[in-house]
């Protein structure tokens, strides 16, 4: 089958990973294990990249930001997976990437956006209503990769769960959870970053181009107190929702956070905390993966021992 969408190369950016959902990393893996060619994009050469070269992927070092290396790292490609870390540059990555991408001729484009809201939504129908200027920017990369010409899916993710991972340290040692998340009736919508790169990986591994052109993945639509309940019922412990600031989260987490991200989680947090709205779950992940998404109780059990005091 020399024109077989596995007789190429799929492009896969964030392929080395990083520190919180990883998505490029979990769907390079997935195409491997199903014996696809990956062509893994990676920022530099390092026991991560060494790791998935081990694994059968073509590893190709660039840099997004740079139309030579992108256009190069397209070459013999069809299909391709493009997501950004939350930092500055996603406008200027997205545009090389979908004009790489139209200029080779790529037929599949799947990528990493934002949540957007429901479609029957009025507020988030209004493309300048995003909740910050990250969201904004994933709206604005979704019409420049339409315009492309180039396939482009959009999996539209509210915050991961591995997100609250990394929000919730303080657990450990003080079974607490301090966040600026109000009295503890804003809802957030959520979903496993391992579930949106399973969509992702099925969509570029399937044949033909899929059925829809925009997927919101949302899992689960709980308030922030249910949230701590069922970090509680995981843990087998009680966990108490301590609100705090906006300023006192910003210098908490400020020297962990680059600018950008600290940004988009502090508008994120305030929109979220305002908001009345009542998001709904959808089935999207099962309906393109087959299998039921993990539940947010089920990510806590999974990942319990980061939760553990280490002089336990």
């Amino acid at each position: 089958m020399p024109d077989s969408v596995h007789s190429h190369p799929i492009l896969i950016t964030g392929a080395a990973g990083g520190p919180q959902g990883s998505t490029g990393r979990v769907v390079a893996g997935l195409l491997l294990r199903q014996e696809i060619p990956v062509r893994a994009f990676v920022h530099r050469l390092d026991e991560r990249s060494e790791e998935l070269r081990r694994e059968g992927a073509e590893i190709f070092e660039g840099d997004l930001l740079n139309p030579a290396s992108v256009e190069a790292a397209m070459h013999g490609v069809r299909r391709a997976f493009f997501t950004y870390p939350v930092t500055d540059g996603l406008m200027e990555a997205a545009t090389i990437f979908a004009a790489a991408a139209r200029d080779a001729g790529l037929e599949l484009v799947v990528n990493n956006s934002q949540f957007q809201g429901a479609p029957d939504d009025a507020d988030f129908r209004d493309l300048w209503a995003a909740p910050s200027f990250r969201n904004l920017q994933h709206r604005l990369a979704d019409r420049v990769f339409d315009w492309a010409g180039v396939g482009a899916v959009h999996l539209q993710t509210p915050p991961y769960y591995e997100n609250l991972r990394a929000l919730f340290r303080s657990v450990a040692e003080q079974d607490a959870v301090f966040v600026p998340w109000g009295e503890g009736d804003a809802v957030l919508p959520l979903a496993g970053a391992e579930d949106v790169s399973r969509v992702a990986a099925t969509l570029l591994a399937n044949p033909g181009a899929p059925r829809e052109r925009v997927y919101a993945l949302v899992t689960e639509t709980p308030t922030v107190r249910e949230i701590v309940a069922a970090l509680g019922r995981a843990l087998g412990r009680t966990i108490r929702y301590v609100s705090i600031t906006d300023e006192q989260w910003a210098e908490a987490v400020r020297e962990r956070l680059g600018a950008h991200a600290l940004d988009h989680l502090s508008h994120l947090w305030q929109f979220y905390r305002r908001s009345e709205r009542r998001y709904r779950p959808t089935d999207a992940i099962r309906t393109v993966t087959g299998r039921s998404p993990q539940t947010l109780e089920e990510f806590f059990r999974a990942n319990a021992g980061l939760f553990r005091n280490a002089g336990a």
